[in-house]
């Protein structure tokens, strides 16, 4: 009997944040900093928008494209917030989170064989979505003495004729580094000349501890080469919600909303109801809780400065990533070792590329009592190393 199975598929490895959250799942007592879910609730006044969307009956299919009352409200968004202006019939679209945006930017935009640059560590989709679309996925290894920063150079050490598309993760996951005005002109300039196109997965913009988010699309002419993608899971703590959004040029959106339209139809209408809420009157809650992250974040920093763990100060997200090499064993090793011996889970920098070798992903979407009891079993676990 032939295998049901296609070899594309078998070959993509499982999630490495997934492996550990499913062990925690089964080990009484155990803490787990491995997932990137906001403790908070959704706000209130966006919880109640969806109630009364249900109230009303509005259960029925929203256009593919979204509620154009949403749209309208991303437009907006961006508007004011990197001062880039998107036709909201045309020009932005709504997916089930920013997860699906990235797998139909790529499936939309390239043909078999085409090469995407993806810099890692960085989100675990980026690799095996491209390998789904036929593509032929580049890593650029980031590097802490860059400020895990992407740069010029970089691209251009790895751009050959058969490019197409540049991933740019940031703020990123899992290290929370973040790239200023003057990185992204730099990269833009790569980017013109070797007439490359961009997927920019903004889902951590709100979430910026260093001055405000810059996207590259209000760098001069990469409006009309990228793909901006954004959602409303980790500013907004929505992660239940499964919403997103894409914005860019009508062409590629044309493409991708036609994908969306035979996989999956519409976003879920209740959602985003609730997002058009979440953006007229969220920005209130969006700083609340980005005050509670910077304060864990320092709390989690002067920690691993007082036990004498390195670790790069991150600015965006909420995740740190101390490195671990001074212990002599792998990510993996280091990590399943924790949770066997002290019931803490984090994630193994493995699992975000190989690059992230020798370092650990910490969340602090978790309340500071949390992390405090994790510390304390994180202390006397490598004070036994």
């Amino acid at each position: 009997m032939r295998s049901p199975i296609g070899k594309k598929v078998v070959d993509i490895k499982p999630s490495g944040i997934r492996k550990f959250f499913d062990i925690v799942l089964e080990t009484e007592g155990a803490i787990s900093l491995g997932v990137g879910e906001p403790d908070f609730d959704t706000p209130w006044h966006i919880r109640d928008e969806g109630i009364y969307s249900l109230e009303k009956g509005r259960t029925f299919y929203t256009s593919n494209s979204g509620l154009k009352e949403l749209r309208t409200e991303v437009s907006e968004y961006i508007k004011r917030s990197q001062g880039v202006s998107y036709d909201p019939i045309k020009e932005v679209f709504i997916t089930v989170g920013g997860s699906e945006a990235i797998d139909l930017a790529l499936r939309a935009m390239v043909d078999p064989g085409d090469e995407v640059l993806i810099p890692q560590p960085s989100y675990v989709s980026y690799e095996p979505c491209a390998i789904l679309a036929d593509a032929v996925p580049v890593i650029i290894e980031l590097k802490e003495e860059n400020q895990f920063r992407l740069t010029a150079e970089e691209i251009l050490e790895k751009v050959t004729d058969k490019t197409k598309i540049l991933v740019l993760p940031f703020p990123n996951n899992p290290t929370g580094a973040i790239m200023e005005k003057s990185d992204l002109e730099q990269i833009a300039k790569v980017v013109l000349e070797k007439d490359l196109y961009v997927i920019s997965d903004e889902i951590y913009g709100e979430l910026t501890y260093s001055g405000k988010h810059v996207s590259i699309v209000s760098v001069p002419g990469m409006k009309e080469r990228t793909i901006l993608i954004n959602g409303f899971s980790k500013a907004y703590a929505m992660t239940g919600w499964r919403l997103g959004y894409a914005c860019g040029p009508e062409e590629i959106m044309a493409q991708m909303v036609k994908i969306h339209q035979f996989a999956i139809m519409c976003a879920p209408t209740t959602s985003q109801y609730a997002a058009v809420e979440a953006l007229r009157n969220g920005d209130e809650d969006v700083r609340k809780m980005r005050e509670q992250y910077n304060h864990r974040r320092r709390y989690l920093l002067s920690e691993f400065e007082r036990i004498g763990l390195p670790c790069f100060e991150p600015f965006g997200a909420f995740y740190v990533f101390p490195c671990i090499r001074k212990f002599g064993m792998s990510s993996d090793e280091f990590c399943t070792r924790l949770l066997k011996e002290e019931k803490l889970a984090v994630v193994p920098g493995t699992a975000f590329g190989d690059c992230g070798e020798g370092y650990i992903r910490i969340s602090y979407a978790y309340s500071l009592e949390n992390l405090k009891a994790a510390m304390e079993r994180f202390e006397r676990f490598i004070s036994r190393l």
